[in-house]
């Protein structure tokens, strides 16, 4: 509390400051500063930085000092000053005069008050005599009005009995005029007698009018109507009001229509659905009568023609809805389509000759009560347009069906050259069906978008997605499914070339439907109404396709593991115990990098998109690694010989390789995969390499290489090793010993997963089909689902969906598939 009284209010600081002068900045000095968050220790610093500084203590000292008695002097001036100023009179005087001051306002306030109203009551006659003068000038005004209304009452009255109706027209418009002024006045007896006066003339008008309309329509020849005294009739009308205007119109449509609705009845053969080119025609000839005859009489602003159109737009609607409904299943796609554009080409006909959309003059024509807007004939057809989309479901099925089921993998096979000679011959990069299956989606999305961007155009896109599924399911998936009764063209290799091939052919097809599936998205989103834009999505039909990719993959990967089988199953059969010393590589190496090189060169050129070629190379290393680790575990035992012969073996498989992918297809993590899977099989070849004796310096080599403290991975090091059962027990003792004083090894290492009895590789036709493990976590065969293979590739290079590189209008961009453009750079 103490603390808060001592504090003072900003206000107050900021007036002192102003009065000492005071400009707190980084170049003032401190003890000027009159805030809260002054620091005394902090001055204290400044001025003795360092221990070197605390000889100068008695020089600041004199220095504060001399500045305390300096300020305590300007003090004692400034108070002697205030006190010589300071005078109680002089306070009281102001104080005295400040009083005399507002009782001065407060009598002026009240002769104010008083002279206010003695003006008042002097002005008060003159206010009566300008009111009575308003007054006096708005009678006269009104009674002048009254007779210039009645006046022009009687004229309209002799006018109405010659049916003069130029003149009626603008008689009767002065005098609503001038009536219009009296409504307020209408409770007057008077003014309610010219009131229903008017209202008489005006019922007398109409009644002339359409009389002399039947006649003029009718063309009676004993009694003519001119066209310029209808024409006069017509500005008449206008007088009388919109609502009389739109009776008068409504009227003429139903006259000029009559004998449509007579002839077109939906019940009658002319009113069919094959006739519907008639009823245009019948129409266009109504109009032409009615522009060169009938409709001359019409003020143009009233745009008799659009209620015309408007009117035959609801009859001609009402029928195709009978029609259609009549026809329900019997309706077939042909009739629907070629009515359909009959009925669209005469909408854009009136839309080009009244330079107005159909929507609009509907609208313009619509009656102010009218609870649902007017529709076009076009928008009843709508609802039957999953005839159209049953045709196009028909159509895909009969286009696919000879690509589906076990027809798929013979129209695989029929892209692959099947003889020697063909071998080098360019292969297809895409199967024909996929591009054949765009292109259709490109003409029936582009068809449909031009009649409908609402339900039918969302439903069109349900069933693209149906189809897409059933490609990559039915004809791209199934037709990597192997007959069981292939045989192998080769005994030696029993590498399939053909089959290589094909699967290459499978993820440039799966890549170019994925891929155009999103671009497909993208621009049935652009086309379709906007409420349905969220629900198009291929991104399930995407996943397919990717899925398809993964499984092309495997069959790559079987290929390579069917090629390489011989050569490793030698490395198997190979009697490590009788080899007496090392002499280069070993005979079953050639063969081996023989088959890889084979199956590198053959798919390398084959595979389009780079990310895949990619994933395909992590993968395959991993399983040479995979196959070669089995192959060593069956050979047991190794010995010391045995494991430096592999060592030289190993190296030259690691530089193999290194060296397939080549410059463009190399990346670091393809290097560094194939390092570290090496980097393990020497150090357990190193391990074994080294004698066991002494025992020693074998286990502290195995602890450097190795660098765990397993036992039961050490058990597997000298069953690899060979080494005898009595001596193992020695062995594990010392391991026991040497082990439990180094604290800074782990339990488990790569060696962990290590399957000292693998059986043999099963056939790879799904990620991660081999069961050889060779460390817990992050084992070799580990390595074959990184990068991701099932469920999909690495998401990270495929193309984004909400910007496709091409549009997919471009007709060329399904015709041929060599010509699209990549979306990602290898």
């Amino acid at each position: 509390m103490a603390h808060r009284e001592q504090t003072l209010p900003p206000e107050l600081v900021v007036s002192i400051q102003r009065v000492l002068e005071l400009h707190p900045g980084p170049d003032s000095d401190p003890l000027d500063d009159l805030s809260d968050d002054f620091s005394p220790v902090g001055i204290l610093n400044e001025y003795f930085p360092d221990e070197t500084s605390l000889g100068q203590f008695e020089a600041v000292q004199s220095r504060l000092a001399q500045n305390e008695r300096d300020l305590q002097h300007e003090i004692d001036l400034l108070q002697e000053e205030m006190s010589k100023e300071q005078d109680s009179n002089r306070m009281q005087i102001i104080q005295e005069m400040i009083s005399d001051l507002l009782g001065q306002m407060s009598r002026i306030r009240e002769k104010a008050t008083e002279s206010e109203a003695v003006v008042r009551n002097i002005t008060k006659e003159i206010q009566v005599l300008d009111l009575a003068k308003r007054n006096l000038i708005q009678s006269m005004t009104t009674l002048k009005r009254l007779q210039m209304l009645v006046n022009a009452l009687s004229q309209l009255e002799e006018q109405v009995k010659e049916n003069q109706y130029q003149e009626i027209a603008q008689t009767l418009g002065a005098v609503k005029q001038i009536a219009n002024a009296f409504r307020p006045l209408s409770s007057v007896q008077r003014i309610s007698q010219i009131w229903r006066r008017i209202q008489e003339i005006q019922g007398d008008l109409r009644t002339k009018i359409d009389a002399d309309w039947d006649k003029f329509y009718a063309q009676d020849p004993a009694k003519p109507v001119k066209v310029s005294t209808m024409a006069a009739a017509c500005q008449v009308v206008d007088v009388l009001g919109p609502e009389i205007r739109s009776q008068f119109i409504d009227r003429y449509v139903a006259l000029e229509l009559k004998e449509y609705r007579r002839i077109f009845k939906a019940t009658d053969e002319a009113g069919q659905l094959d006739n519907v080119s008639t009823r245009f025609a019948w129409f266009r000839r109504l109009l032409q009568t009615h522009e060169t005859e009938t409709g001359r009489v019409f003020p143009g602003d009233w745009h008799v023609a659009w209620f015309l159109v408007a009117k035959f737009v609801e009859i001609t609607r009402d029928d195709m809805t009978a029609l259609l409904s009549k026809a329900g299943s019997n309706l077939i796609v042909k009739q629907l389509l070629d009515t359909l554009q009959e009925v669209m080409d005469f909408e854009s006909s009136m839309a080009k000759k009244y330079a107005t959309p159909i929507p609009d003059i509907l609208k313009a024509t619509q009656p102010a009560g009218a609870s649902r807007p007017s529709k076009t004939i076009s928008s009843t057809f709508e609802s039957h347009m999953g005839v159209f989309v049953a045709a196009q479901d028909k159509a895909l099925s009969g286009m696919l069906s000879q690509y589906r089921g076990t027809k798929s993998r013979s129209s695989l096979e029929a892209t692959t050259p099947r003889t020697s000679q063909d071998e080098d011959e360019v292969h297809a990069t895409v199967l024909p069906s996929s591009t054949e299956l765009f292109y259709f989606y490109a003409q029936n999305l582009d068809q449909c978008a031009k009649l409908f961007t609402g339900q039918p155009l969302y439903d069109l896109c349900q069933l693209h997605k149906k189809w897409l599924r059933i490609y990559a399911e039915d004809v791209l998936i199934a037709s990597m499914k192997r007959p069981a009764s292939s045989i192998r063209r080769s005994i030696e290799t029993r590498l399939d070339v053909n089959e290589l091939r094909n699967a290459c052919t499978l993820i440039n097809t799966a890549d170019y439907c994925h891929t155009t599936a999103l671009e497909l998205e993208a621009k049935i989103q652009e086309k379709i109404d906007e409420p349905f834009e969220e629900k198009i999505s291929f991104q399930e039909e995407g996943e397919l396709f990717i899925n398809a990719v993964s499984s092309a993959i495997m069959v790559l990967l079987h290929e390579l593991e069917n090629a390489t089988d011989s050569a490793y199953n030698a490395l198997a059969r190979t009697a490590w115990t009788t080899l007496n010393l090392v002499s280069g590589q070993s005979p079953y190496v050639d063969d081996l990098v023989r088959a890889i090189e084979k199956v590198m060169d053959t798919v390398k050129p084959l595979i389009e998109q780079k990310r895949y070629l990619r994933n395909f190379l992590d993968k395959a290393s991993s399983l040479m690694f995979v196959k070669f680790t089995h192959a060593l575990v069956k050979s047991r035992p190794l010995k010391e010989i045995g494991a430096e012969q592999l060592l030289i073996d190993l190296g030259i498989l690691k530089t193999c390789l290194l060296h397939i992918p080549g410059d463009e297809h190399t990346t670091p993590n393809y290097t560094r995969n194939v390092t570290k899977n090496t980097t393990r099989l020497e150090a357990l070849l190193k391990v074994i390499v080294t004698p066991v004796d002494p025992p020693e310096g074998f286990i502290l080599n195995y602890t450097l290489l190795i660098g765990d403290a397993s036992f039961s991975n050490f058990q597997k090091i000298l069953d690899l090793k060979g080494t005898p059962k009595t001596q193992q027990n020695d062995l594990m003792d010392s391991f026991l010993q040497v082990t439990s004083t180094k604290t800074d090894l782990d339990n488990t290492s790569f060696l962990s997963s290590l399957d000292m009895d693998p059986g043999t590789l099963p056939n790879l036709q799904s990620p991660g089909g081999s069961r050889v493990n060779l460390t817990a976590g992050e084992s070799i065969m580990a390595a074959l689902s990184s990068p991701p293979l099932a469920m999909g590739i690495d998401r990270s290079e495929t193309p984004p969906r909400a910007e496709p590189t091409s549009k997919f209008s471009d007709f060329r961009r399904f015709v041929s598939f060599a010509v699209r453009r990549d979306t990602m750079q290898p």
